[in-house]
């Protein structure tokens, strides 16, 4: 069972915003399923009006999210944050001076507290940064954080700064979506969040908002799955075409479809070859270009990310 809760609010009286609705549609559409159409993640979305969204409202969608057991569970969150001498707030429609919101401390206790393997948390406010962190004061940069073993925290900022909007979207979540839409995905298609958190952190400059990534897990959880590089029927060939990680495998006119002497056999090996090589698993050992090294009875081997998939293959891990 995969449930993730999206948290979009952009009709605050005292400061409305632009993208948070916009941020959690997009990213619910991408969360729903994966880019072959396949469930994936059981999405509830909550936007305010025409629904009232209270303090009281957000607490209790996010106790609901954490409460029964589950594979995995996910929580965003876009709107205003703010932050006082306890620390950081999810800040709700209805806020008030001394009753902010949904404390971020209150979050991460639901969170540890909860029986869901893996727990993971989004969150593209200002002063997100103080999600995980223990109770040292707001002011601290960044202290040190406290999560239970399945819980990851993706931010947009750290604690001491704003998250932007552009365009009419929030920069950080638009990153997100560009991610979980093949940006971020591995050879396989898989995108977890610590793909996320590097696709995003590569993104912004060094002048803009820092995100933070924080995490306690042993294992890293797909969030979507997108058409992979290299099928895994074609993975598991890695062995066939190199008995051994330091294998050379050899090329002639045979592989090259427009050679007189192709065989039909030989260019469809070849395919799976260049799948390889665009996928950055092979190099050409003997020239400068694939097509040369066939012409001219050259050869390829694996390159590094080449022989953990091997290695992988061999040990029956595909």
């Amino acid at each position: 069972m995969r449930r993730a809760l999206l948290v979009g609010i952009n009709d605050y009286p005292f400061g409305a915003l632009n993208g948070c609705v916009a941020d959690a549609e997009a990213l619910a559409t991408l969360l729903e399923r994966n880019e072959d159409n396949s469930k994936n993640f059981d999405v509830r979305v909550i936007t305010g009006p025409p629904d009232e969204l209270t303090k009281a409202d957000l607490r209790q969608a996010i106790t609901e999210l954490f409460q029964q057991p589950a594979e995995v569970a996910l929580f965003y969150f876009s709107g205003h944050g703010t932050e006082n001498d306890l620390g950081g707030y999810l800040v709700t429609p209805d806020a008030k001076t001394y009753d902010e919101g949904v404390p971020m401390a209150d979050l991460i206790q639901l969170a540890n507290r909860s029986t869901v393997t893996e727990v993971i948390i989004i969150v593209d406010c200002c002063h997100s940064g103080h999600l995980g962190n223990l109770p040292l004061g707001p002011r601290e940069a960044n202290p040190t954080a406290q999560i239970r073993e399945g819980v990851s925290i993706l931010t947009a900022s750290r604690s001491t700064e704003y998250a932007m909007e552009a365009a009419g979207r929030g920069v950080f979540t638009t990153l997100v979506c560009l991610a979980l839409d093949g940006g971020a995905s591995d050879v396989q298609g898989r995108t977890n969040v610590a793909g996320l958190f590097a696709y995003v952190e590569e993104s912004l400059g060094s002048w803009q908002q820092r995100p933070l990534f924080k995490s306690h897990v042993s294992s890293l959880l797909c969030l979507r799955q997108v058409k992979p590089a290299v099928s895994l029927a074609e993975l598991q060939r890695l062995i066939e075409f190199f008995p051994a990680a330091d294998s050379a495998f050899g090329l002639d006119p045979s592989y090259e479809h427009s050679h007189a002497d192709a065989i039909p056999e030989h260019v469809a090996d070849y395919r799976v070859l260049v799948a390889y090589r665009n996928a950055r698993l092979i190099e050409v050992a003997t020239h400068a270009d694939l097509y040369y090294a066939t012409i001219e009875g050259g050869a390829v081997r694996l390159t590094p990310l080449g022989r953990h998939y091997w290695s992988l293959a061999h040990e029956g891990r595909l």
